[in-house]
Order: C-alpha cells, then structure tokens, then sequence
C-alpha cells in the first residue's frame, strides 16, 4: 500500500465528509488498512481489496457516524464489527471514546486483538467474541452512551437489538445504504438523518436515534 497516495485520499475524503483526522490517527489507520491487507493475503477478511476501496469503503466510511455521535458520547458499542469498522477508526479518531468490538467470527477477532496491541489500544478498546443477543451482562458488554451497526439491514431489528445495551438517554446509529429509509420507531424520537457521498461515488444513509422517555405508572 502506498503511504503518500492513501493519506492524501483519506485527507481529502475526510475534508469532502467535513470529519476531522488528526495526524496521528491518519498514521493509524494507514497501519490498520495495511495489516488489514496483510492478513487478508491469508485470512479472508475482507472482500475489498483494492487500497482506494480500502480507504472508501472501510475507512471513511467508519469515520462519517462522527458526524452525528454525540459529542459527550465516552463509550461505543460496535456490533457487528468484523475486522474493526467503524469501531476501530472511531476509536483512532476519538481518542477519548471507550470502545468495545462485538463480533461472532474468530478469525475476525484474532484482527481484531492484533490491531488492538498494535495500535496501542489496549485498556481503552476490547474485542469481544460473542453473536450479540440483548443480554449485555451475560456477554460481559456495559451500559454504553452509544451504540452502531453497519450489519443490519433492518434498521428496527438493530433498534430493537441496541436498546439493551445503551444507557438511559443513550444514542443509537445505523449505517446503511445510500437509497434507505429512515423510518420513524415506536419508543424513539425521530431520527437524525446525513446522507452523503464516499469519493468513489457510493452512497450511504446514516441514522442516529435517542430513546423517547419512559412514562411511570403514576403519570399514565
């Protein structure tokens, strides 16, 4: 992977997206995107090869929900994660966020352990093996201030699924196709919506929900 070429398309992707990379983090991410590639020569990992694909479709891709995360959000749960996104280029970019990495495939996870350490992570970002069922304490996972999929493509099956893992007050997000809707969900205010453009033209819908307050037995 060439190093100049991928910073100057994650640059210029990240200022067309209006999200802010740091230096840091873009010499991050291009460590990740080359392990990534680099594994994936002998464990399937991915199906994107091409490193401008890279760049697009895993790495600004998983930068845009900082677009709409919640500004005070410290802890994220990415479900779904498979080899780290969005989680781990959120976490590179917020240096402040906690994140926890779900994930059922174990190869995926071993990844996802590698980059940890590799990235200096360790402490702040976990990978837990485990197919999400609603049962955060069970599968070791704490309340968190928000929660994202780019893995479901129904948008209230994951509402339904994320409730149990976020806080009271906490922000869920889904990142989905650039045609998707944005429906309106019983027991969640309406959504945020940021449709936008990565440089290789692929579209992409982002949503971002917040629980409606629950109403007690004695104001009903």
């Amino acid at each position: 992977m060439d190093k100049p070429r991928f910073l100057q398309r994650l640059r210029s992707g990240a200022a067309l997206l209006g999200v802010q990379v740091g230096s840091d983090a873009g010499e991050g991410l291009f460590w990740l995107s080359s392990e990534l590639l680099r594994w994936n020569a002998k464990v399937n990992l991915t199906a994107i090869l091409d490193p401008n694909e890279v760049a697009d479709k895993h790495i600004l891709d998983s930068l845009a929900p900082l677009l709409l995360l919640d500004p005070e959000a410290r802890s994220l749960l990415d479900a779904g994660t498979g080899p780290g996104f969005p989680g781990l280029p959120m976490a590179l970019a917020r240096p402040e966020l906690e994140v926890w990495l779900a994930e059922a495939v174990a190869k995926k996870v071993g990844f996802l352990k590698h980059a940890i350490a590799g990235l200096g992570l360790g402490g702040r970002v976990h990978a837990v093996q485990v197919r999400l069922r609603g049962e955060p304490e069970r599968e070791g996972i704490p309340p968190v201030d928000a929660a994202i999929s780019r893995a479901f493509r129904d948008v209230a099956g994951w509402a339904a699924l994320g409730a149990a893992y976020l806080r009271q007050g906490g922000q869920l997000l889904a990142l989905t196709g650039g045609g998707a809707e944005a429906p309106a969900l019983p027991g969640w205010k309406d959504p945020q919506v940021h449709r936008f453009q990565l440089p290789s033209g692929d579209g992409r819908t982002l949503l971002a929900y917040r629980r409606l307050p629950e109403v007690s037995a004695s104001r009903r």
